[in-house]
């Protein structure tokens, strides 16, 4: 009776969902399933049960292979009563069969609707995602609330024993990437990187660690995991290697992908390997002659969970990578350090304007726009605000008030500069002159100038965004940049220097390397001549103009507390200027959205895209 019960339950379960799991190449290490639907169990039946399931197995893998033949091989206008099929089976391949259509529009419109169906059944999301080309998957990826089952898992990698080293591997990728090509600062950390080791590193766990020269506290962490920190200085290094067309290539060919895939699995802790990761991946994606072997080796649905973390800077960095691989739906694209904050998704939302962000020196992509910081003595309104606190304001409260904008932020010099070592071009890099044309370019590639514009830049970023529009006033190919240019919005910018600079090297140097100080000294030359020309040139284009100044001192280590940029510094002497109370660090931060500080910023982004945004 026992055997009775346990065949009759095998072959209910059997009969009710079919699935089986088969490995089809395995030398290439790929998994592939088929997924057959459900065959209706009656209950009257118990004779013979065993072989109608054979049989009804048989004849589903059959209709299985003839349906995608017949869809994939025949005419779109395919009706369904020449096929042996349901018709929700048939809109699953119909739609697909459209994701490979020659017209553009039902491309993407078959994509929409593949991942906009909460109908579909498990095995059918896996069929999808067997059957989606690169270019589907990629769509897919970059569609707001996608289910993650359309997207197959990275594939699997051989397994690794105890004397594995991720350490040695990243130094035999870069140890294959060609040095003479690359400017100096990249070949002094790539020789930095392959020089130390974690043995060394641990030799030095006390006192200071000495790198390139100069002397950096050694982290606690270090003690520990110093195999880490290595790995990270690898990454860091290859970063920048991923920058150069030629070794993006090289990068792919000698099993960086693999080996990157391989890295973040092990380092799932580690947020800061995980946004090298991919942000070389990203710098990869630049290149669509590797855009196969990225797809191919897992990460699409990588990126396509990222996409959906809480961590910004993560977010932000696969949204940047997935917009790069994505060439159906874009034309744009985004080089290293700038990030499209909205909209991060495919949309149908026509897009009417570009509303520009630029940190200042110690800032950031991302820390410098975020909401004020609670302050825990003010314990009334503490709980409320955590609530709601938002680590990148034009991100979240930017876009949801402006839909039609695309929101952009751009990160300079941060990753070189995070090495605190000396390279025989960095002085060179950091001057507003290099600065400028770097990001000039990079902001031609996004698109930046094709549609109206407005700047948003927070202390030395304000200087850079003049020193942008005037290089560009002379270059005839960046001259719709000029024309379209609606407004610019200054938050407690330098204009006419700073007093930082009068202060002794130790303490200037908290806030400004010495190139910036000494763009920055009070009444310099320099200064003086790029506020003429600007001004002169802002009120021949007629330029909508706002500038906040903080009037708060703002604290600079234990010892020291000053207000970073007067109040008559910070006045362009055109437009409209307001003095608010908070310092320095916190005049771009708005307490909360309903602050004066937040309201009366996005008051001057619609009026000056007025006539954009209402039509």
């Amino acid at each position: 009776f026992s055997g009775c019960v346990f065949i009759t339950y095998e072959v209910v379960a059997l009969n009710k969902a079919v699935t089986i799991d088969m490995e089809a190449v395995l030398q290439e290490k790929l998994k592939s399933y088929i997924y057959l639907n459900a065959t209706p169990f009656k209950e009257q039946e118990t004779f013979g049960i065993k072989n109608k399931a054979r049989k009804e197995l048989h004849r589903a893998a059959i209709r299985f292979l003839e349906t995608s033949t017949k869809l994939f091989k025949g005419p779109l206008d395919e009706h369904l009563s020449k096929l042996d099929v349901e018709p929700h089976e048939f809109s699953l391949w119909l739609l697909l069969k459209k994701t490979r259509s020659a017209d553009r529009i039902e491309r993407l419109q078959a994509v929409k609707e593949l991942a906009g169906n909460p109908h579909w059944q498990d095995y059918q999301y896996r069929s999808a995602a067997q059957a989606s080309d690169h270019r589907t998957a990629i769509g897919l990826a970059r569609t707001k609330d996608v289910d993650l089952r359309f997207f197959l898992l990275p594939p699997l990698l051989p397994e690794i024993g105890d004397s594995y080293s991720i350490e040695d591997n990243l130094r035999q990728l870069l140890a294959s990437l060609p040095q003479p090509e690359v400017d100096q600062c990249v070949q002094y950390f790539t020789s930095l990187a392959l020089r130390e080791s974690s043995q060394s590193l641990a030799a030095q766990r006390v006192g200071l660690w000495c790198f390139g020269g100069n002397g950096l506290p050694y982290a606690q962490s270090l003690t520990t995991v110093p195999s880490e920190k290595t790995e990270s200085f690898c990454l860091e290094a290859l970063v920048q290697h991923s920058k150069v067309p030629s070794h993006c290539d090289k990068i792919v060919a000698n099993g960086g992908l693999q080996l990157l895939q391989r890295v973040y699995q092990l380092r799932k802790d580690s947020q800061k390997i995980q946004r090298n990761i991919i942000q070389i991946i990203g710098n990869l994606a630049l290149r669509e002659n590797v855009h196969s072997a990225i797809v191919q080796s897992g990460w699409v649905s990588v990126l396509a969970g990222l996409m959906k973390s809480t961590h910004i800077i993560q977010a932000s960095q696969a949204a940047r990578a997935l917009a790069n691989l994505d060439r159906d739906s874009l034309q744009e694209k985004y080089e290293d350090g700038l990030y499209v904050l909205h909209p991060q998704y495919r949309t149908n939302q026509p897009i009417k304007a570009d509303v520009l962000f630029i940190h200042g020196l110690m800032g950031a992509a991302f820390k410098t726009w975020r909401q004020q910081d609670c302050d825990a003595s003010q314990d009334g309104e503490t709980t409320h605000i955590k609530e709601d606190y938002t680590e990148c304001w034009p991100k979240t409260w930017l876009a949801a008030d402006c839909p039609s904008v695309r929101v952009l932020s751009v990160e300079y010099d941060t990753h070189l500069s995070d090495w605190r070592a000396t390279c025989p071009a960095e002085k060179h890099r950091k001057s507003l002159a290099y600065r400028s044309r770097e990001l000039l370019n990079k902001l031609k590639a996004a698109g930046v100038g094709d549609k109206p514009v407005v700047w948003v830049a927070h202390s030395m970023g304000g200087l850079l965004v003049k020193k942008m529009l005037l290089d560009a006033s002379k270059d005839p190919d960046m001259e719709s940049l000029i024309k379209n240019t609606q407004g610019i919005m200054f938050y407690s910018v330098p204009h006419h220097g700073t007093h930082m600079a009068e202060y002794s090297v130790n303490v200037r140097y908290l806030l400004f390397p010495s190139v910036e100080v000494k763009e920055l000294c009070k009444d310099s030359p320099a200064l003086h001549e790029l506020n003429e020309n600007f001004l002169n040139m802002a009120k021949e284009r007629k330029f909508k103009i706002l500038s906040f100044a903080e009037t708060r001192p703002t604290t600079i280590g234990p010892m020291v507390k000053m207000q970073v940029v007067p109040v008559q510094s910070a006045d362009l002497g055109i437009g409209d200027f307001i003095e608010v109370d908070v310092d320095h660090l916190n005049i771009c931060k708005p307490k909360k959205k309903d602050s004066f500080l937040y309201r009366r910023s996005l008051e001057f982004i619609r009026e000056s895209l007025e006539k954009q945004i209402s039509s």
